[in-house]
């Protein structure tokens, strides 16, 4: 395959950064005459059943292992479901749709789109809406999952990773998001996948059920399918996700500099796939690669770099050397944010194609 290597241009669009975004989008904060904005009683309760009932299924699930264990067909479908909800949210919603950090057919782009619906996280389109909004904003006011603006001491800390992990998910949505998804508001395909996603969403429950029951032909299977392959895998996926919002901006490394508290976890980065590199992410958006060092794991940008192999992905964007050494701390990582500090252009990356 014929790779290049050229340099990025620093008006980036809005779909490839959410750093670098229209005018619009980049608007302050509403004006104090709009009304404050409330969270419908339905949407508080499917947040509420989303938290809920996967956490309960866990239980459920633990009490069933400690008495009987678990059929092989259950645990496999469980592997299998877990790895390609967790791809359809790293490599899909994230580093595909939110970020453009590569390009791809339109059929992977389905696929990734149905299984990161699958991990009941939201519609596509207002995920990345949500997460362009959390990097122009990171850890300010205007930030919809910070840990970071809940007061001090031990009191703050609790209620910051509380706010960061789950409870934003029961706070009003911010407003105006629309305008930071204008290429996903306009892309058809998308959006007929974004409306569908209650549709997934239940086809990801079924489809373990109905594997495990027609492998092992008994209801029971069928039950323990439901029960691991589909509310157990959204309950792991799902705080695994989060924790990159909770955790990996309080605990971890920063090797690079940033304007806000992400960290280089490297738990999170296992389980998470390559997420959990989250302040090497910070620091270069639009990468591909969130593991910028040999020895961080980053299980999303080798699969990336599989499709491109064979042709299914190209235009792989990766932050250029120079630009890593300008934004690369002097000295030992240090778990504190630089308050003052101009960050260097990570608009330059080498794009290979």
């Amino acid at each position: 395959m014929r790779r290049k290597v050229d340099t990025e241009d620093n008006a980036m669009n809005v779909h490839q950064s959410a750093e670098h975004l229209s005018p619009v989008a980049s608007t302050d904060a509403p004006a104090a005459t709009e009304p404050p904005a409330t969270v419908p009683a339905s949407t508080r309760l499917a947040s509420f059943v989303v938290v809920v009932i996967p956490f309960l299924a866990f239980l459920v699930a633990i009490a069933w292992l400690w008495g009987s264990g678990i059929a092989w067909p259950s645990l496999v479908v469980f592997i299998v479901m877990t790895v390609f909800t967790t791809l359809g949210i790293t490599m899909g919603y994230h580093r595909y749709f939110t970020h453009r950090s590569f390009q791809t057919v339109r059929p992977v782009q389905a696929v990734l789109a149905v299984f990161g619906s699958m991990a009941a996280e939201g519609p596509v389109i207002k995920w990345a809406a949500v997460h362009r909004l959390h990097h122009q904003h990171a850890d300010e006011p205007r930030d919809p999952h910070s840990p970071h603006l809940h007061g001090h001491g031990l009191r703050g800390l609790v209620a910051g990773l509380w706010h960061a992990h789950v409870g934003w998910l029961f706070a009003p949505d911010a407003p105006g998001l629309a305008r930071y998804v204008p290429d996903l508001l306009a892309d058809r395909l998308v959006g007929v996948l974004s409306r569908l996603f209650g549709v997934w969403v239940i086809l990801g429950l079924i489809l373990p059920a109905a594997v495990v029951g027609l492998v092992t032909m008994s209801w029971m299977g069928a039950l323990q399918g439901f029960i691991w392959g589909g509310l157990v895998r959204i309950f792991l996926v799902h705080h695994v996700t989060w924790s990159i919002n909770s955790a990996c901006h309080l605990w971890g490394a920063t090797p690079f500099r940033t304007r806000d508290h992400s960290r280089n976890n490297p738990v999170f980065g296992v389980l998470g796939f390559g997420e959990g590199w989250h302040n090497n992410h910070h620091a270069f958006p639009t990468s591909a690669r969130h593991g910028l060092r040999w020895w961080e794991l980053d299980i999303t940008h080798l699969l990336i770099r599989g499709l491109a192999l064979t042709g299914l992905a190209w235009k792989v964007r990766l932050p250029a050397p120079e630009a890593i050494a300008a934004k690369r701390r002097e000295g030992p990582d240090t778990p504190h944010m630089d308050q003052d500090v101009e960050p260097a252009s990570p608009t330059t990356h080498r794009t290979t194609t």
